[in-house]
Parts: C-alpha cells; sequence; structure tokens
C-alpha cells in the first residue's frame, strides 16, 4: 500500500505544477453503475463472507471501504478532468479484477467501468452520444471489466496481459492479446500497436481510460513479462500519441505494480505520471493555438 503515499509524495515533490487533488468517495449510486446493490451492501456494512474477503486478498475494514469508494471516485474525476483538459492522472485505481456481485484480486470496485458508465451518463444529459475505450495494459486481464462490460457496444475493453498469469480463467474483452511469459519490449510494443490499430478500426471513442500498469517491469514479482523502465515509457507514448495526439481524451489509472523493489515500481509510475504532463501541456498549447 505504501506505493501510492510514496508516489504521490514524489509527484508533489518534483512536479509542483501539477494540481493534487482529493477524492469524492463513489456513491452507493455510482458504483450501482457496475455493481449489483447487494454486493455493495455486503462491502459496505461488512457482511461480506470470508470466502468474498479471501478472493479479494485483504481483510475488511471501514477504511477499506472508504479507500474502495474514492478509488473509484478518483478515476471518475479523472474522466471529468481529462475531458476538460486532455490527460488526467488517477494516482491509484485501474482495479479490474472486480466483478459485478465480487472482488477479487485485490480488487474491490471496478473504477474504470464505474467511471465509463457515470461519464456516459452525464454526457448523454447533455445530448451527446458518449463511447468509451478502456486500454488494459496491466499484465494481468481485466476479467472484471470485460465481465462487467460485455455486450456493451457503447465501451471497448482491450486487454494485453500475459497469458498465462492471474486470471487463470479468462473473461472475453472485446479485443484480448495474450503474450507468452518473458515477452521484451519488441515484441511487446508490436502487439501494442497491432491491438491499438485494431481498436481503432473497429471504434471511435470519445474518452479512453488507460490502465498504465506498472507490472509489466521485469523486476515484477508477479509479472512475468521483461519490459524495461524505457519499454514501458515507450508504451506509455504510444497510447497516448495515438489518442491523446488525436484529440481523445485520456484518464490514467495506475494499476498493478508489485516490484522487487518498491521504489523501482513508484519509478515507473511516476515517469508515466511525467510523460503524462508533457501529453497534458501539449494539448493546452494546441487549443491555445486553435483559439488564437
Amino acid at each position: 500500500m505504501k506505493k501510492y503515499r510514496w508516489l504521490r509524495e514524489r509527484v508533489a515533490r518534483e512536479m509542483p505544477d501539477i494540481e493534487l487533488v482529493e477524492p469524492d468517495a463513489a456513491t452507493d449510486g455510482e458504483l450501482a453503475l457496475a455493481h449489483t446493490p447487494a454486493y455493495i451492501e455486503r462491502v459496505a456494512t461488512g457482511a461480506l463472507s470470508p470466502a468474498e474477503t479471501r478472493e479479494i486478498g485483504f481483510p475488511w475494514s471501514p477504511e477499506m471501504v472508504e479507500r474502495s469508494r474514492r478509488s473509484a471516485g478518483a478515476t471518475i474525476g479523472a474522466c471529468r478532468t481529462a475531458l476538460e483538459e486532455g490527460v488526467s492522472v488517477n494516482l491509484a485505481g485501474g482495479t479490474h479484477h472486480a466483478y459485478a456481485d465480487k472482488g477479487s484480486g485485490f480488487c474491490v470496485f471496478n473504477d474504470a467501468a464505474i467511471a465509463a458508465r457515470r461519464i456516459q451518463a452525464e454526457q448523454v444529459k447533455r445530448g451527446a452520444a458518449f463511447r468509451v475505450a478502456v486500454i488494459d495494459l496491466d499484465v494481468h486481464q481485466g476479467n472484471g471489466t470485460a465481465s462487467i462490460l460485455a455486450n456493451d457496444p457503447t465501451v471497448f475493453t482491450l486487454s494485453l496481459h500475459g497469458e498465462k498469469n492471474f486470471p487463470f480463467r479468462k473473461e472475453t474483452s472485446d479485443l484480448d492479446v495474450g503474450l507468452p511469459d518473458g515477452t521484451g519490449d519488441e515484441e511487446y510494443l508490436t502487439a501494442l500497436d497491432h491491438a491499438l490499430n485494431t481498436l481503432f478500426a473497429r471504434f471511435t471513442p470519445s474518452l479512453v481510460i488507460y490502465l498504465a500498469g506498472a507490472d509489466v517491469h521485469e523486476g515484477d514479482r508477479l509479472g512475468k513479462l521483461k519490459l524495461t523502465k524505457a519499454g514501458i515509457e515507450q508504451r506509455d507514448r504510444i497510447v497516448l500519441t495515438r489518442t491523446v495526439g488525436c484529440a481523445i481524451p485520456v484518464a490514467i489509472a495506475m494499476a498493478g505494480g508489485y516490484g522487487r523493489d518498491l521504489e523501482q515500481t513508484v519509478d515507473v509510475q511516476f515517469s508515466t505520471v511525467r510523460i503524462a504532463r508533457e501529453y497534458a501541456r501539449a494539448w493546452s498549447a494546441s487549443r491555445k493555438a486553435s483559439a488564437a
């Protein structure tokens, strides 16, 4: 858990121009856009069964509930900010293993699914047809996201992940790309490029939610892939060039990262924030030039 604090402290220390905002907690109504009322109530009241708690992976507490609500609220907030400023980041989030009726794999509520539907509801009120793409580059398949958003033509789910890694029973995303253990920079980036070509040939999003997992790094305890820090930076640039470069706003969630050296994980995620700031500045400069 301390990686989140370390990342925030480093962003505050080294990028003081970035505005850090405490997120609102997602309400029951917002959570219900992706989760069943019965599951929300069990989480909120501490009525999860021992088996449900084991599948989530950490014990219930009021603080766990509050953090999970705020993590979902942060992705909603990041989406709103991205629509205004081009790029925004949730320094946590990416809890893509949570299903409609259960949590799993350290994920309680599915922030990407909740945020996609919350933003769609807000935009529909403004009379806008609104399509969201979830680009999930955590090393683990976004099984909960795929399940919740299955058969929804307004949301496209792309998951590029380790084929033999958790979850061992995969769901079906709109586009799944499974990679063998040991995949390095060149093979990964080639697969990503092909996957993005397929996504944008099939779907035109109004917003992208990007799960920028650090657990693809070669130093990750759970990842099994072999990307270098430079390779991950190139990954982030490819995604942001294909989205922000085409005037598609992007909300980023940090997703997984379990390095043997936790400072290394924070360093990888810090680089993602730094690159996001670069693209946000480019977005702002482009808007100013267009208005001039």
